[in-house]
């Protein structure tokens, strides 16, 4: 029985991992051991072990499905929450016409479900891995669509405080990023569809899976697009011009199909993973003058 389980005792309902690897964890499968890894099955044992993590000085992060996280090979010295069973909901209201979504819910779950009852507004969306509370955090999406344009609410917990509810007009909706607070944690959301015509819809989607598979290497393990775009400019193009397209740092390699992809081709470290991104961004700025930013978030670095 691990501490934790042990100071909540039976209230706790959920998973507790005592030095957990990482790698199996994200998507790039890559990672060293988080000396916690926490699933939170219900809100009270989220805010039960929240608290204590607080009050016991233990760094904590909640993730999602891992698509958009490198962990470093030595791992993280604190506790990885994920939210479990009761975050999980995808439940429409025919009424409203709306989703009442749980932050653990996967967004390609709510994308099947909007087509399945012919409501549109979430074609941009399929194909992408990760939860729907990681999208809201990243504000997920293209370049003329993204997740921000659906949402009504958003419901979180900030540990210590409680429950917290949000407007869609009261965050700040940006090209991958949010002014969501990062001490929060994002429980639910509530995200609204138009009417649509199931076949246009379908056509949508597939035309837009077809893309994906033609343009991205989504065979082999990575976070998917490891840089945002400047304006008016493409990472994938500015990576090809410096000529590092396909460049490869032990079993880590700037992807053939795709440039701004950083794809394992087994058994790659993430410090190799970070070694290409830092020889992307030495090369693009002192080219170009432009300081590429990083989608991907960073786990048990310095």
């Amino acid at each position: 029985m691990s501490f934790i389980e042990y100071e909540l005792g039976d209230r706790f309902k959920g998973i507790v991992l005592e030095n957990e690897p990482m790698s199996r964890h994200t998507t790039y499968r890559i990672g060293g051991p988080a000396r916690y890894f926490i699933q939170a099955d219900t809100l009270g044992s989220l805010v039960d072990v929240t608290e204590l993590l607080r009050c016991c000085g233990i760094p904590w992060i909640a993730v999602g499905k891992g698509s958009n996280l490198l962990v470093s090979d030595e791992g993280f010295e604190g506790a990885v929450v994920v939210l479990g069973a009761e975050f999980n909901a995808c439940v429409f209201n025919e009424q409203t016409q709306t989703f009442s979504v749980g932050a653990g819910c996967r967004l390609s779950r709510v994308v099947r479900e909007a087509f399945s009852r012919g409501r549109a507004g979430f074609e941009f969306a399929v194909g992408t891995p990760g939860t729907v509370g990681g999208a809201l955090r990243m504000n997920a999406g293209t370049s003329h669509e993204y997740i921000g344009s659906r949402v009504l609410s958003i419901t979180s917990l900030r540990p210590g405080q409680g429950l917290r509810r949000y407007n869609a007009s009261d965050v700040s909706w940006g090209y991958r990023e949010t002014s969501f607070p990062y001490d929060e944690i994002v429980l639910e959301c509530e995200l609204s569809t138009n009417e649509g015509d199931k076949e246009a819809i379908r056509v949508k989607m597939e035309t837009a899976l077809s893309r994906r598979r033609k343009t991205q290497p989504l065979s082999m393990p990575s976070c998917g697009s490891v840089f945002r775009n400047p304006e008016r400019e493409s990472v994938g193009r500015l990576i090809e011009n410096v000529g590092l397209k396909g460049a490869t740092c032990g079993a880590a390699q700037i992807s053939e199909l795709h440039a701004n992809f950083i794809v394992n081709r087994g058994g790659a470290r993430a410090v190799e993973v970070l070694a290409l991104i830092h020889a992307v961004q030495d090369a693009v700025g002192q080219r170009y003058g432009i300081e590429l930013v990083p989608e991907v978030r960073f786990l048990g670095f310095a």
